[in-house]
């Protein structure tokens, strides 16, 4: 799952909250945490601060859930730094999203991702969500990359079942395949994904176990069954940009203070109650 990096209202990091966030995810089942990524607003925290919540949050989760890390950039050299002080900080893989504005070629894209790999000895996985970067790493780049050891896996954030086959076609049985779609995510892994990084189980962990456990084991039915309650979450947790929704739904749900640093803003005040209906649709808020 992608957690959320709790703030105070001046924006500095309350650590208190967040170790209790990786609490409650432990007690949940949760099966994996992802420390800095979009959710966790890694694009407004100084580079400092940036590997002192991911090795913090190794701290905490103290060997019982594995933490992977955060350290994507579109300049090749920083994205190394942060791969670097992230291994240093205990974290068990990295997630390294597609260089963002520049816009490289898929040759960039796969020099760019050869280059962190051969220079930090630890599993990395890619993250491909083209509506945030403007570049798409395509599955031929995917499977090209899949061919160095330590690139173990990729999250898919194009809610494409078309793009998922695809790739799942070309790479080897052991390489990951994580959805970072929630809307689609039961469906992925019903069609041979491994796995949903989820923005959704921020809010309603217990819920979102048990269905990726359904899906994973095959079982539709069930896994459908268990997904209808979240399907609100999945779409009314992005009515505006990620983590926006989520953690103005975690602070009604009191786990986190209200702070979220700019360029990002408060949930826009139309937005409540559509949100809170789909928490309590969730059974997360009474």
């Amino acid at each position: 799952m992608a957690l959320v990096t709790p703030m105070y209202a001046d924006g500095s990091v309350d650590f208190d909250s967040l170790s209790k966030l990786v609490e409650m995810h432990i007690e949940s089942g949760t099966a994996a945490i992802v420390s800095m990524g979009t959710t966790g607003e890694s694009a407004t925290l100084d580079m400092d601060e940036h590997c002192d919540v991911m090795r913090r949050t190794v701290e905490m989760a103290a060997g019982r859930i594995p933490v992977i890390g955060g350290t994507g950039s579109n300049s090749t050299s920083e994205a190394i730094q942060l791969t670097r002080c992230a291994q240093q900080g205990g974290v068990d893989a990295c997630l390294l999203v597609a260089p963002y504005y520049n816009k490289p070629t898929q040759q960039g894209l796969y020099l760019h991702h050869k280059t962190i790999a051969e220079a930090v000895d630890i599993p990395q996985l890619l993250y491909n969500v083209p509506g945030r970067t403007a570049c798409d790493i395509l599955p031929e780049t995917v499977a090209r990359l899949a061919e160095i050891p330590n690139i173990v896996g990729i999250k898919e954030a194009t809610g494409s079942m078309e793009r998922m086959r695809d790739i799942l076609g070309r790479v080897p049985g052991d390489f990951g395949l994580y959805s970072g779609d929630d809307e689609t995510g039961a469906e992925f892994m019903l069609e041979g994904g491994h796995g949903v990084i989820s923005v959704t189980n921020n809010v309603a962990p217990k819920a979102m176990a048990a269905m990726c456990a359904a899906a994973l084991a095959g079982d539709r039915e069930r896994a459908l069954e268990l997904n209808r309650p979240l399907e609100g979450l999945h779409s009314n947790l992005f009515l505006e940009a990620n983590p926006i929704p989520v953690k103005w739904a975690l602070h009604e749900m009191g786990l986190i203070p209200e702070g979220i640093r700019l360029p990002l803003t408060p949930l826009s005040e139309e937005f409540h109650e559509p949100l809170r209906n789909a928490m309590r649709a969730a059974g997360v808020l009474s």
